[in-house]
């Protein structure tokens, strides 16, 4: 099985971080199996990392692993979506 490294780029204990973070902890738990690594980057404490990443809107989600690297911004409230653009889609098991 594959295991995902999610990295969470946001701006201080804004109402958009604070909802981006439960979204993405709680989309994880359901879908991932505890397969996941999620790491959250607050760019005003570590601008570097952002500047690195090219972060340019917060809540700013990238997929590490597995590849393809995938981008979403937003406060991941669309779960279909969100699942759409980490290529969560369930496989057939045919």
């Amino acid at each position: 099985m594959s295991n995902y490294l999610l990295r969470l780029y946001i701006t201080g204990n804004s109402l958009n971080s604070q909802r981006a973070i439960a979204n993405l902890l709680k989309l994880c738990k359901e879908e991932l199996n505890n397969q996941y690594k999620v790491e959250i980057i607050d760019v005003l404490e570590e601008p570097h990392r952002a500047e690195r990443e090219k972060i340019l809107v917060t809540p700013t989600l990238i997929k590490q692993l597995p590849p393809p690297l995938q981008r979403i911004i937003g406060d991941l409230s669309n779960k279909e979506r969100v699942i759409y653009g980490l290529d969560l889609i369930a496989k057939n098991p045919d």
